[in-house]
């Protein structure tokens, strides 16, 4: 498994913008699918974006489509998730997640991934 380390929350005002990132020791991230998940306080864990290893085909929720940006520099061993025209909803602890495997501009269950960060917390509020 991957150690992975997510940073870059941060409370933001609605319209700010944000940049996590989640990088580990030794990480390929073109050979992994990388996940971004959110956890707010008392709702369930929802999928946010995801890019596949390989050919890098990307999904995100409808609720960010458009305002986040997924993208991975492997020669710094990081994922990035660009997170424009922020709202309180998307507020929220950040997870990111890897799995070795691939897909094809979906978003696969949080049980395929096998390794996770421990989060970074997102505060959007004025």
């Amino acid at each position: 498994q991957l150690q992975l380390v997510e940073s870059g929350g941060d409370l933001v005002q609605p319209g700010g913008s944000l940049r996590l990132s989640c990088a580990a020791p030794g990480f390929t991230p073109d050979y992994y699918t990388i996940g971004w998940f959110r956890q707010a306080p008392g709702k369930e864990r929802e999928a946010v974006s995801c890019i596949s290893s390989v050919d890098g085909s990307t999904y995100y929720a409808d609720s960010v489509k458009g305002r986040f940006t997924i993208s991975r520099d492997s020669a710094k061993n990081t994922v990035y998730l660009q997170m424009n025209s922020l709202k309180p909803d998307d507020t929220g602890v950040y997870y990111c997640a890897a799995g070795y495997f691939r897909t094809s501009g979906t978003m696969p269950p949080p049980v395929a991934f096998d390794s996770w960060g421990q989060g970074t917390q997102v505060i959007v509020s004025s």
